[in-house]
């Protein structure tokens, strides 16, 4: 660190001050002294500068001036070293918002652990002409996402760079299901039995909080079992997703460690040897459902000559390019206590962000086909309608519904995937992941008489091919696909083809095959509500003043009338998670008391999935009765805003703002 002459001076005489506030001086003369009577031999005719230096050392003069030197001046030393010195500091490059803070952590002297460092990235050639970002400049970032064993943690963003700087540690516990005895120790024969791979999911989110997903790996660690120390170290290659799985992404350094030692290791033979017997097998089960599924499809096809066009589809491929059953991609999840209902699942489900899968080239026509599996889906915070419907149907499953996924067609014979419910007393309830909008279904009878009353479909889907499962694959072989049209009686076999469920099971179901990635917990919500809405509100007050300055307008707020729209925020965001509207009297109770005789009210709320304020400030003055409601003009005008967030699992919000004026009618 080069400094200027004058700040050198000024650097000096601060650490002058504090050594003859020590009075160091008396201190150094006097071990000076006593080293040259005692400690110098008498055939040294001089005392070199490290005799000195060690001597100091020795009687603890260094260690003194480090104790009396508190944290407080410490600091303050600091910050004047860092406004001397006019060289950026790497950490300034990105600002991060959302610091984590280290936690001590407690760990079992009976349990296995796996401590997973990553020491870094190098060659993300995306980002190779990426010029540096300034100091505190908001720049695109990498997040790595990691689950092991029903344990999830994410690493802090850093910015995106060909050599990212990914410097993070995990501690994953090994032996936290239960293997056995819980105060057993799991040895090397024990871990080695456990296929559970690292999930590691990379992010990047740019300046617009626009997420994309970079690469879904998946990492044995079961290596570190035959390193003598404990520890050994890999490097990872991260291959892109969809149409450039084969493609490099970057690569990740990373080093294992396991705590305790073993205290016999395993043979690097040994491991290869259980890896490649679980990748046999693995595809010999795959081999088999596939002999099987062909010899089904054949029968299917043979039924009727109508149902080579019917969709009906048994594999899909996820983000790496791999193609897996569909029923795998649906497991039976419990979201503890983040989720209290079907309703509020469904809800959440609909909260996660709609986008196809980017497709390279081809003009837009056509779609690329991928269904994320679900820590990429969570981790995103956003897919395509099949994520959205796995992950509903799981979560009905969960709370013990007969749900399951529904391949289809909306209008325009465009692909569709929903879910679909069965009652105890057969009623049929059609779910939109989507929007978690609830249809009931009524079959239309075709032998009616012409003028029978038949029920009118509310719902906005064409045709059925297929419902499945984690458990049951069914294929519609009823003469027409059309919804309206369907019987979902499932044990009429003239009516719906069901595939074996042993010959599902055998790949689909938990720990049948090591090529199913493992199902993850539900993580809290990520947002404080309630600071998270004053935070929104205040900037939007401020977009409103200033919007309405440019106008030439003054902006008076009305803090009561503000509080009073929180009422109906709250109704609103209920009505969307139950359908039942509630609150509405009372709501429009207050507004009549709130606005004197002889005034207007005008109200205009609107949702979001996001809490950025420009955002939506720009999103609400297109609308043009929210224009009209911002630069309302007239007499005695007063404003109001409020805004409400919603926290659901993972970082999945709603948000409502509802702005809002008052003023006197002047005709």
């Amino acid at each position: 660190m080069s400094l200027p002459p004058e700040k050198a001076s000024e650097l000096k005489q601060i650490i002058h001050n504090h050594l003859i506030k020590m009075n160091i001086h008396a201190k150094i003369r006097d071990v000076l002294a006593e080293t040259v009577r005692e400690d110098l031999d008498p055939g040294h005719s001089s005392l070199s500068e490290e005799d000195f230096l060690r001597a100091l050392q020795c009687r603890g003069i260094v260690d003194d001036v480090m104790k009396d030197l508190h944290f407080s001046k410490l600091d303050r030393l600091t910050r004047k070293l860092s406004m001397l010195t006019n060289t950026p500091k790497p950490a300034t490059h990105f600002i991060d918002k959302d610091p984590t803070k280290l936690k001590k952590t407690n760990m079992d002297p009976a349990r296995r652990y796996l401590y997973l460092q990553v020491l870094g990235g190098k060659a993300f050639l995306e980002h190779l002409q990426e010029p540096e970002p300034l100091p505190g400049q908001v720049c695109s970032t990498f997040t790595l996402y990691l689950h092991f064993r029903n344990q999830r943690f994410h690493s802090k963003p850093v910015p995106c760079a060909c050599e990212p700087d990914l410097q993070e540690g995990f501690l994953l516990e090994i032996h936290r299901e239960g293997l056995g005895d819980g105060s057993k120790m799991a040895d090397a024969t024990t871990m080695l039995s456990i296929c559970d791979p690292v999930h590691l999911v990379l992010i990047k989110r740019d300046t617009s909080s626009e997420t994309t997903l970079v690469s879904s790996y998946f990492l044995d660690w079961r290596t570190v079992l035959s390193s003598p120390s404990g520890k050994t170290s890999v490097a990872v290659e991260l291959l892109g997703v969809g149409s450039e799985c084969k493609v490099t992404a970057g690569v990740l350094n990373m080093s294992l460690d396991l705590y305790p030692p073993l205290s016999e290791i395993l043979s690097p033979d040994i491991i290869t040897t259980q890896q490649s017997l679980e990748r046999q097998k693995t595809a010999e089960k795959e081999r088999l459902f596939l002999v099987y599924a062909k010899q089904w499809w054949r029968e299917f096809l043979e039924i009727r000559q109508a149902n080579q066009s019917k969709l009906v589809k048994i594999f899909a491929q996820d983000e790496n390019g791999v193609n897996r059953p569909v029923c795998s991609y649906v497991r039976v999840l419990r979201a503890g206590r983040l989720l209290e209902s079907p309703r509020q699942a469904a809800r959440f489900v609909s909260l996660l962000g709609l986008e196809k899968a980017p497709v390279v080239g081809g003009g837009g026509a056509g779609k690329q086909e991928q269904w994320c599996s679900l820590l990429a889906f969570l981790c995103r915070n956003k897919g395509d309608c099949e994520d959205h419907a796995t992950l509903l149907c799981s979560l009905l499953l969960g709370f013990g519904l007969d749900a399951y996924v529904c391949v289809g067609t909306k209008p325009k014979s465009l692909a569709h995937t929903w879910v679909m419910t069965r009652g105890t007393d057969s009623t049929i309830t059609f779910w939109e992941s989507l929007t978690a909008h609830r249809y009931l279904h009524q079959a239309i009878d075709p032998d009616a008489p012409p003028l029978a009353p038949q029920p009118r479909p509310s719902y906005p889907y064409r045709t059925i091919g297929c419902v499945f499962n984690h458990r049951s694959f069914l294929a519609n072989c009823q003469p027409s696909d059309a919804v309206e049209l369907c019987s979902f009686d499932f044990h009429n076999q003239s009516q719906w083809k069901a595939m074996s469920e042993e010959a599902v099971g055998s790949v689909c179901s938990p720990g049948s095959t090591t090529s199913l990635p493992p199902l993850p917990p539900l993580c809290g919500p990520s947002l404080e509500p309630s600071a998270a809405s004053n935070q929104l509100e205040l900037e939007l007050r401020y977009l409103v003043v200033e919007h309405r300055k440019d106008l030439g307008l003054a902006t008076v707020w009305d803090d009561h009338l503000s509080y009073v729209l929180s009422s109906a925020l709250a109704a609103y965001e209920l009505e969307r998670c139950t359908g039942t509207s509630c609150g509405n009297e009372e709501f429009q109770d207050a507004v009549r008391r709130a606005v004197p005789d002889g005034h207007t009210f005008k109200g205009f709320p609107i949702h979001f999935l996001h809490h950025n304020a420009r955002r939506a400030f720009a999103t609400c003055l297109r609308s043009p009765f929210c224009d009209e409601i911002v630069c309302c003009r007239g007499d005695h005008v007063r404003l109001a805003v409020r805004v409400r967030v919603f926290a659901y699992p993972e970082s999945a919000c709603a948000v409502w703002v509802m702005f809002a004026c008052k003023y006197r009618s002047v005709l």
